[in-house]
């Protein structure tokens, strides 16, 4: 009996063994994995290496359209950067504002509207005074009296014409002159009566906006016309620092890729919200892509100087720690992040002080897409 029970328990030992082995080395069959294995990266792909630098194959450089510049030290003047606006050059520009109170009337060519060309002394519209009542018929009445004094002194001159010879000289021009007098101060009389204002372009230029209807009552010295020469207006700026007025050595503003020199007109003596304010003259087909009253960015080159590495505006990103980086190439597919210090230059450019060596080859285009690589 004792040999009979050892057998069993060896047998179940055995039967539990196996079925335990069995279990463990279960393999599901064909199309019934479960999907957890993880697939290998692709080594030819654009990615981001454990270093921080991104490997981008030639294929990948093409297809985003990366662009390189080899950076050179120099000497760069040290640019201030400014806000200012557009502004109406007032030997380019006017405005139009009626003398008296009156209501609106087209002119020849009707109301203008904004950006039709004009010329100098071209009428844009009339205003018909509106005088009182009791005021303009007082006026007709006392333009009725010269009338019929005029007349009488018509007759009179001409009476004495015919007695010429019997009539002193003097009596005569006398008679003329007071009929001369009559006639002026009926003509004088008369523009009052029935006035109409002539609005006429003060400059040849664009119209650059009308506050008018036809019909519309409008005040005196009210702003009925704004003229301006597109291509001549100026740029003000307000510098904090009033040591920039005796530091400048040339200005210009950026209109999209292309830079627009400035000519430094002169500063104000006194301040405007605790600034000062800088007057620049801007010339060039470039402007009409501007508006008075517009806000802008006044890139100003002092006279002192900077050592640096200018690199276009676009190649400047940030990093994960909001760091000024530039993307280096320094290897057929290979770009590495470098973090630098700037200054501004021109708008379209900014110097490079630190983090860089004249020689790197800085992505200039493309390096937004770059910095998007993980």
């Amino acid at each position: 009996m004792k040999a009979e029970r050892l057998f069993s328990l060896s047998v179940w030992v055995l039967t539990l063994g196996l079925a335990t082995g069995l279990h463990t080395a279960t393999w599901a069959g064909p199309g019934h994995d479960h999907g957890d294995a993880v697939a290998a990266p692709s080594a030819n792909g654009p990615q981001r290496l454990p270093d921080g630098s991104v490997f981008l194959p030639k294929p990948a450089q093409r297809q985003l359209g990366v662009r390189t510049l080899t950076t050179e030290a120099a000497t760069l003047s040290r640019s201030f950067e400014l806000n200012g606006q557009v502004v109406m050059d007032p030997n380019a520009g006017g405005k139009v504002q009626p003398l008296n109170v009156g209501r609106i009337e087209a002119g020849p060519r009707g109301l203008p509207n904004p950006g039709q060309a004009v010329r100098k002394g071209e009428i844009l519209a009339y205003v018909l005074s509106s005088a009182d009542p009791i005021e303009r018929s007082g006026q007709a009445a006392q333009l009725a009296e010269l009338r019929a004094a005029r007349s009488l002194a018509d007759q009179r001159v001409a009476r004495l014409r015919e007695l010429a010879d019997t009539v002193p000289r003097k009596d005569i021009e006398a008679a003329e002159g007071e009929a001369q007098s009559l006639a002026a101060r009926i003509a004088a009389l008369g523009t009052g009566v029935a006035p109409r204002e002539a609005l006429v372009a003060p400059v040849s230029g664009v119209i650059a906006s009308a506050h008018v209807v036809a019909g519309q009552v409008v005040d005196a010295r009210e702003l009925l016309f704004e003229v301006i020469d597109p291509a001549r207006l100026r740029i003000e700026a307000l510098a904090f620092d009033a040591a920039i007025a005796a530091d400048i050595g040339s200005a210009n503003i950026a209109i999209g890729a292309e830079r627009v020199p400035l000519a430094f007109v002169g500063a104000a003596r006194s301040l405007r919200e605790q600034a000062l304010p800088l007057v620049f003259r801007a010339q060039g087909q470039a402007l009409g892509a501007l508006a008075v009253g517009q806000p802008v960015r006044v890139f100003v080159q002092g006279k002192t100087a900077v050592q640096g590495l200018a690199v276009p505006v676009a190649a400047l990103m940030r990093n994960p720690a909001n760091q000024t980086i530039v993307w280096v190439k320094t290897a057929p597919e290979r770009f590495e992040p470098r973090v630098v210090a700037t200054a501004p230059l021109d708008g379209v450019r900014v110097a490079v002080t630190s983090g860089l060596q004249a020689g790197d080859r800085v992505a200039t285009q493309g390096a937004t897409l770059i910095n998007q690589v993980r």
